[in-house]
């Protein structure tokens, strides 16, 4: 039976502008399906992706569902299309309080709001992959969009059947955000085992490196995708005794090689 990989990408091209994160979004998951593995990729449905360009469609099936953040609901909607000549299915996390009106890049809007709507995404994806019965061996994540997967799966997602045996790889770039998220963001990522003692062990005033230690922190392993990493990320990797592979090259087939060796 085909090992299953599940990718969560923050960007993918075409549906966001070419670089080197929505690139690697889309080549990866190909690069992995072609080598006969089972395949889903998820990312969020963000304003600017033309829905008519892309032939997005809702999948009621899995749509419907409502998610809990901050004690309001959130209703979460699923679609889908196929970049034709990757011959990959790409689902999208859709709500219309977190993505329609929302860019990749919002310089204007409360930051904090960045910390729901990674939630949101976080969240949704895990619960669609519940709905669509399906247990991955792998979880590959990239970009901060992605990076509560790791920790959610650990303490949150812990007895769920699809994610018993799963291994997690968290991809890492050198372009994190430089600002703040806000006081209250940390405490809106509760939920179930991951709780305000959890959380006590990153720091009050929250920002996007925060976010991305809690990513390394409950991730099996970890892929430095950009060589001139954040010294204060590359620091905190120094100290964790999980696989690490350095990637510099353009050589695509060095990931899939170190993905496949995860989920041996």
């Amino acid at each position: 039976m085909a090992k299953k990989v599940l990718f969560v990408n923050q960007e993918i091209s075409p549906y966001v502008p070419d670089n080197e994160m929505s690139i690697m979004g889309r080549v990866l998951p190909q690069k992995v399906q072609e080598a006969n593995y089972e395949i889903r990729t998820f990312m969020p449905k963000w304003g600017e992706i033309n829905e008519r360009r892309g032939q997005l469609h809702e999948v009621i099936r899995l749509s419907g569902m409502n998610l809990i953040i901050d004690d309001t609901d959130h209703p979460l909607i699923i679609k889908v299309a196929s970049i034709p000549t990757a011959r990959v299915q790409v689902y999208f996390i859709d709500n219309e309080d977190y993505f329609p009106k929302h860019k990749l890049e919002e310089e204007d809007e409360e930051q904090s709001v960045n910390v729901e709507r990674a939630i949101f995404f976080a969240r949704g994806v895990l619960e669609t992959v519940k709905k669509l019965r399906w247990a991955p061996d792998l979880i590959v994540c990239q970009g901060w969009m992605s990076s509560l997967i790791p920790l959610y799966i650990k303490l949150a997602y812990d007895e769920e059947p699809s994610f018993a045996n799963t291994k997690i790889v968290t991809a890492l770039y050198n372009n994190l955000p430089g600002t703040t998220l806000g006081s209250a963001s940390r405490k809106f990522i509760e939920y179930k085992g991951v709780t305000s003692k959890v959380l006590s062990a990153y720091k009050s005033k929250f920002d996007y490196k925060e976010l991305t230690k809690i990513a390394i922190d409950y991730s099996d392993s970890i892929i430095e995708m950009s060589g001139n990493m954040n010294r204060s990320i590359s620091t905190y990797l120094k100290d964790k005794d999980i696989p690490i592979l350095n990637y510099k090259e353009d050589n695509i087939d060095e990931i899939k090689q170190f993905l496949e060796s995860q989920i041996q």
